[in-house]
């Protein structure tokens, strides 16, 4: 065998099952540096938010157990890929680099330039696609344009031929040594966790990050049949989702091992058919967002519908801001949820759009502003889904729900909370309110009130805005623009 190494380089595909760049380089027969670069100085590259930084730490240490367990090793690089990648491989004599494409705008001229490089310096460099079920490029209308509509967009995903199938993890891997002119850092050395103070306890209880805790998430997923998937997936109060983004964000499971496993449960008749077809959608709206993200790179910081850059947004209340991002708002199930955000790291997918329109529409705060929240706290800020969600709720993306959609809280809360629980959970002190009154306190009689131990304004607060006034508001914001266009 050679000395020459090939070089595995993971980004967001941090698994060894189903991982195309692994299984290319392990098949060339030569040995392998596995290796991670945090490249946070790269023109263009957006830093991670804190609750993904977390994360992250906890995936590279469980891929790195997993590539020792089969003769691998990862190590772990820092600063820009566009120095670390050539100095390595020079320094290394590498024959060659795989790795899994990347879709952002910034990523993809940083991945472009390398392969240039590295090609006219003589090294093979592959990329392939380890992240989506289909390209982005590969999906087009008959007219030969992108889809701007999720409907037919995942209708014509089906239509084709199936994903290809997921592949297993290589049996056996040879480390090549490590290059001494190169410096090389352990995932505690890049300091990705919180210190001072630490906040993720609630994460540590709630999430089990890598490969591992993704298959078992898959696994517990399936042995449910999904029987429940479709009527419950958007009851906050009920455990009827599969928490699986933010594995899937970082690539600890890939969507065509989602897809065929799903699938596979369904044509047996193990999966019940309705819940299966409308977890798939929920796959096929990430891979919309990268479909998005592939038209529109700026997607977390430009309306993809111009009309909005007309909209009156203002400077936001800096008061209201607060009282949104630490759960005060006085609407119980906007509270509930950005409690819930920022204990676990996470927010249920009906209490996102709950939250995000409350943020644009009742107090007329940017939407990006909120989006840039959900990237530091969320473990699954994911670049395509945040802001294409954000933006489908704004109603400045493509096949956006109407800006005159405008969620009534109190509405929302009773049809998706019927009983309170979810509220309770994270706000104690609704404890005892009873569930006539758990999401409008503040028109509870006052002996209602004093028995449940609430003071509004003390103990709980009394609603930012009113929720009729809000929307009257928003509506006359919107019909401005629409006059304009």
């Amino acid at each position: 065998m050679t000395d020459q190494p090939a070089i595995v380089w993971f980004r967001d595909d941090l698994r060894v099952s189903d991982q195309p760049a692994l299984k290319a380089a392990a098949e060339s027969g030569l040995p392998l540096l596995c290796i991670y670069i945090l490249d946070e100085t790269s023109a263009g590259i957006r830093p991670l938010g804190g609750a993904s930084r977390w994360w992250l730490h906890h995936s590279l240490a469980r891929l790195g157990e997993s590539l020792a367990r089969m003769g691998g090793r990862l190590d772990i690089l820092r600063g820009s890929a566009l120095d670390v990648v050539p100095a390595l491989a020079k320094a290394s004599g590498a024959k060659a680099i795989f790795w899994t494409r990347r879709y952002g705008a910034a990523e993809t001229a940083v991945d472009t330039a390398l392969k240039s490089r590295l090609r006219s310096e003589g090294l093979k460099a592959a990329s392939s696609n380890g992240q989506l079920l289909v390209e982005p490029w590969t999906v087009k209308t008959k007219t030969g344009g992108p889809y701007r509509v999720f409907t037919p967009f995942w209708r014509a995903v089906l239509a084709g031929s199936r994903p290809e199938a997921p592949t297993p993890a290589p049996k056996r891997l040879h480390a090549a040594d490590w290059p001494k002119a190169v410096e090389r850092l352990s995932v505690d050395q890049i300091g990705l966790l919180p210190s001072a103070p630490d906040w993720a306890g609630g994460l540590r209880s709630a999430w089990t990050p890598g490969e591992a805790g993704a298959q078992g998430r898959l696994a517990d997923l399936l042995a449910a049949g999904l029987a429940r998937y479709a009527d419950d997936r958007d009851r906050p109060d009920i455990d009827a989702t599969s928490r699986l983004s933010p594995h899937l964000r970082f690539g600890e499971i890939s969507p065509r091992q989602i897809f065929a496993a799903v699938r596979h449960a369904q044509d047996s008749g193990e999966a019940n058919p309705r819940g299966a077809d409308k977890f798939l959608a929920e796959l096929g709206w990430r891979e919309f967002s990268y479909h998005l993200l592939h038209q529109q790179p700026d997607l977390a910081t430009r309306n993809f519908q111009q009309r909005f850059d007309a909209f009156p947004w203002g400077e936001p209340d800096p008061d209201h801001l607060r009282r949104w991002r630490r759960g005060l708002t006085g609407y119980p199930v906007v509270d509930a949820g950005m409690r819930e955000l920022w204990q676990t790291g996470t927010m249920h997918n009906r209490v996102r759009m709950i939250t995000a329109s409350f943020l644009i529409k009742h107090l007329m705060i940017d939407w990006r502003i909120g989006e840039q929240w959900f990237w530091d706290t969320l473990c699954d800020a994911d670049p395509a889904s945040n802001p294409a969600s954000w933006q489908w709720v704004a109603g400045s993306g493509a096949d956006a729900a109407p800006y005159f959609r405008i969620f009534n809280p109190i509405l929302q809360g009773e049809k998706f909370d019927p009983e309170g629980a979810y509220v309770r959970k994270y706000i104690p002190e609704l404890q005892e309110m009873p569930d006539k009154w758990i999401h409008k306190p503040w028109t509870a009689p006052p002996d209602v009130l004093k028995s449940a131990r609430v003071k509004l304004g003390d103990t709980y607060p009394a609603p930012a805005v009113d929720h009729d006034l809000a929307r009257r508001r928003a509506l006359a914001a919107f019909e401005a623009i629409s006059t304009a266009a």
